[in-house]
């Protein structure tokens, strides 16, 4: 067998000049949604974003550049962004959310949720919220929302159709930052713990496409429920990538507040005190807790709490309004070198239309009642299409990685019967992908992040059914796939 040659290498420079970097200031009194409807302002906001070679930006469609700018004055200023355009800036300021990324495939915005009242609870707080009606010609205030185009130049051909396969894998830099700003900001109040960006990929067209308004005009392209390739333009949105700063960071305040007021739920009336029991188990700085985050209209009739969850209160009655959800975080963020997973990938030789989400996610832990405090916030991120950074001292060289990975599924069975009506789960997939020989030894990594999973399984309706497990690694050498068949009896 041939063997994959590794060098061995030291880079000191990669992420200073290969990553694109966006910052981000927003000077603001950020109220926690469930305790308070007080207003909040911002007075700055500033975006700046650099990338290398491999990619450009652009705001309109139309003008390309490693560097693009955005402030509260160039927002909407035609000559900055397109005509038409739906960014956001919001005057009254960002307004506590909450959503699960979830893309309306008919306006190709995000769906978004606010609270719309509080009343106090044994055991927490009384949770209600309407979705926020954004499906028209603009969007609503209480975030910051704006379209962002990515070309992505590659040596590999553009594939018109969604193919994962394919494409690109694109990081987070691992500078991205989200913190309380020095000038202005109040120190360990914890309001930057809930700071949150949405990445909804709405669709791409192939990147020597110089037409503005075809760019521009990219959507979802609702068919029949679902996103579809109309003239050139392949629709997306799947739902959006958000990042989570901070993810193990929690202040003080904020874990007394829940400490202290957390009540174990053991019933479904929150009006009255039997329905909560002990205390929670309490909450520590280091350790990630989950959001809950609403991904349905709430009214006082439903009975949902704010801390209703399994990792918090332990009630599961509310899931139908909550659900707990994936993250990108900064803990994925900062795994060194191999262990390091994408933020999203990008199709080769593609112009991509992004919408950028920036708001306060209201169900967040550390969005409680001082958080307001916190004021003036900062943040950067970026994003680079080397996986490796100058803090990976050791960074294997592929010269040529002729293995394909293998797939495999937990149970390993690959024929299934199951009952009409009955749950189904798919078996859990795991990738492995050999990617070098060390004398005897085999280097390995695991990609199970990338294993793509098709499941057409209607337990409704008496048939057969398949469940394809694909996968490929960054060498572009696919795994043989695994189909289970799926007997519905």
């Amino acid at each position: 067998m041939k063997k994959l040659e590794i060098k061995l290498t030291r880079r000191v420079k990669l992420m200073l000049t290969s990553f694109s970097i966006l910052s981000l200031i927003v000077i603001a009194a950020t109220y926690a949604w469930y305790i308070s409807l007080r207003e909040v302002y911002i007075t700055s906001f500033d975006l700046k974003i650099d990338t290398n070679l491999n990619l450009l930006l652009s705001l309109d469609g139309k003008n390309w550049d490693n560097v693009v700018f955005i402030d509260e004055f160039t927002y909407n200023d035609p000559s900055n962004v397109y005509e038409g355009n739906t960014n956001a800036w919001s005057p009254v300021g960002l307004i506590p959310m909450s959503t699960d990324g979830t893309v309306d495939i008919n306006s190709s915005r995000l769906k978004i949720y606010q609270k719309v009242g509080i009343n106090t609870t044994a055991g927490g707080y009384r949770l209600l919220a309407q979705r926020v009606n954004n499906t028209g010609a603009n969007e609503r205030y209480g975030y910051i929302a704006f379209d962002l185009f990515i070309k992505n130049f590659s040596n590999k051909n553009y594939t018109q159709e969604l193919n994962f396969l394919t494409e690109e894998a694109i990081y987070l830099g691992v500078n991205s930052i989200a913190k309380i700003a020095e000038d202005g900001g109040v120190p360990g109040k914890g309001i930057e713990n809930s700071v949150r960006v949405a990445f909804a990929q709405i669709g791409r067209v192939i990147g020597s496409t110089n037409n503005q308004d075809k760019i521009t005009s990219i959507s979802c392209n609702n068919v029949n429920g679902k996103p579809s390739i109309i003239s050139g333009i392949t629709g997306l949105c799947e739902n959006a990538v958000i990042w989570e700063p901070n993810d193990l960071k929690h202040v003080e305040g904020a874990l007394k507040w829940y400490n202290e007021s957390c009540l174990k739920r053991v019933g479904s009336n929150i009006d009255i005190p039997s329905s909560y029991g002990r205390s929670c188990s309490a909450i520590k700085d280091g350790v990630y807790y989950p959001s809950y985050v609403i991904h349905k209209n709430i009214t006082e009739l439903d009975n949902v709490d704010i801390y209703d969850g399994a990792k918090f209160n332990g009630y599961l009655g509310s899931s139908s309004y909550l659900k707990e959800i994936t993250y990108f975080t900064d803990t994925q963020k900062n795994l060194p070198g191999l262990l390091r997973s994408p933020i999203f990938t990008l199709a080769p030789n593609s112009i991509t239309k992004f919408r950028v989400y920036v708001y306060i996610e209201g169900q967040d832990i550390d969005n409680y009642e001082y958080a307001q405090d916190g004021k003036r916030i900062s943040i950067e991120f970026g994003f680079t299409k080397d996986r490796f950074n100058e803090d990976d001292v050791y960074i294997p060289e592929v010269i040529d990685d002729i293995w394909k990975p293998v797939i495999t599924i937990d149970p390993p069975e690959t024929e299934i019967t199951i009952d009409k009506n009955s749950l189904f789960t798919p078996p859990k997939a795991t990738a492995t992908d050999k990617i070098g020989e060390d004398s005897e030894t085999d280097i390995t990594e695991d990609i199970s992040s990338r294993v793509k999973v098709t499941n057409n399984v209607n337990t409704s309706v008496s048939g057969e059914y398949e469940v394809l497990y694909e996968v490929s690694d960054l060498a572009n050498n696919f795994a043989d796939p695994i189909i289970v068949k799926v007997i519905v009896v």
